[in-house]
Order: C-alpha cells, then structure tokens, then sequence
C-alpha cells in the first residue's frame, strides 16, 4: 500500500476501535472501490468491531462504512442524505454529463470523499452527500456550466432500486473477465489487460487484476472512471464453440 492507503487504513481501524470501545456507531466518509478494497481486506483480527457498509441502495458504487459496537441494540441511519438536481428550465437546459455535476458540487469547496454516487436520469440526477452539507448545496448549488438548476431532498430509494442500463448481447470466446469486457467497452485487448492489470477492475467490490478470471452469473463488474456492468450469463453456444453472452451496462 502507499502512504495513503496506509493511512486510509488507520483512519478505518481508529473508527472500528471507538465503535468497540465506546459503544457506538462510527461512520466514514464515502470510499470508492479501491478504498473499499481496503477494508475488505484488511485482517479481521486488527478490526475490534464488525462493519456493514452502504452507499443508499444496492448496487453503489462509492459506499460509507458503519462500525458497530458488539451490543447494538437499535436501529441507525446512515448519515447521507439523496439530493435530487434538475433544470430551472427545460427548455434551456443542456445536457449534462457525470463531470458536470461533480464538478459543479466540487467547486462549492466540498471534497470528493463527502459525495457518494452521482446518478443520471435524463435530464435529473440524484446526488449522495453528508447529511451536514446537503443544505448547503441545496442553497448553493444553482447553476451548471450554463444551465441553471434547482436541488431539494429526494425520498430514499427502495431497496429493489435499479438505476438506468441497456441490455447488449455479443458472441465471447469464453467467460474470462477479459472477453466478457469486451462487450461492454469498444477497446482493444491490450487496452483492457491494461485496465485490469493496472488495478481498475472489481467485481463484486473485489480487486481482479488477472485476465483470465471465470466470471459467474450474476457478477457486477466496476471499472473504475468507465461504469459497471452485470455479467447476466451465457444464452448459447455456438457451432464454433464460442458463447452468445448478456450483459447489462449501466447508464
């Protein structure tokens, strides 16, 4: 690990020692995949209290981590907050992309660690954030790039919630993580070893930096800065002994 994933790694074990030792939940700020990883896969023994992790519903991708204490006798929140932002006016609005609102958020001096997933749906999106800085962006955030916008509080999601995502299907030469990529991301073999050599590649929120890895049905793969898609199986083979696979790719 480098020294910040090392000290990422003693910010975690501090919050798991004052949930043991306390007797209360602890929380983190939003962690990404790799950061994620981290936790995953620190040692049990150095954790002195059990973890759940969320990030508002299934499928999220940067998460917060509650540590709990051994005797947890009520329920928690965890605590972020849903913001939903959308065009003042449609008719004048311009299509904004995942770098549009994140930076628009961030340039309100909040740091990255403090928003969990950015979600698109057409021409909305729903933000994760600190509880204590959600009504600072509702009152803050008003325009993106040219486009002026309006935020308030949106319900939570059920936990069924889905976001967005198209369904592709392709012919693979077999169920490796490499192949079934290829279907997701119009790039070149060496480009995608690259990916998942280069530590980009998680499935099921684990590291995979080995090409050859045999995906299951049912596998959610996150590359990191290009998406996540669901590995949703194979539907038949062909005559030359390749799969015709389905994928989901979400938007």
């Amino acid at each position: 690990m480098n020294k910040e994933e090392t000290l990422l790694q003693k910010r975690l074990l501090e919050l798991s020692r004052t949930a043991y030792m306390r007797g209360i939940v602890t929380f983190s700020d939003f962690l990404n995949l790799n950061e994620l990883n981290i936790l995953h896969t620190t040692p049990k023994n150095l954790l002195q209290s059990p973890y759940e992790t969320s990030g508002g519903y299934g499928l999220a991708e940067r998460q917060m981590v509650a540590f709990l204490p051994d005797a947890l006798y009520y329920a928690f929140q965890y605590p972020f907050r849903i913001l939903e932002i959308q065009p003042l006016n449609r008719r004048f609005s311009e299509e904004l992309g995942h770098r549009d609102y994140l930076g628009a958020v961030m340039n309100l001096g909040i740091e990255r660690c403090k928003l969990g997933d950015i979600m698109i749906d057409g021409e909305k999106a729903l933000l994760f954030v600190r509880e204590e800085l959600a009504d600072y962006v509702i009152e803050n955030l008003t325009r993106i790039k040219h486009t002026s916008v309006q935020v308030h509080t949106a319900p939570e999601l059920a936990a069924s919630y889905e976001p967005r995502y198209e369904e592709l299907k392709g012919t693979v030469a077999s169920v490796r993580l490499d192949s079934v990529l290829s279907l997701a991301y119009p790039l070149s073999r060496s480009k995608l070893t690259a990916y998942i050599e280069g530590g980009r590649v998680f499935v099921n929120g684990k590291l995979i930096t080995s090409n050859g890895y045999r995906l299951k049905e049912g596998d959610i793969i996150s590359v990191r800065k290009m998406g996540r898609i669901v590995y949703d199986g194979v539907l038949s083979e062909t005559k030359k002994g390749r799969y015709l696979a389905a994928i989901r790719r979400y938007l």
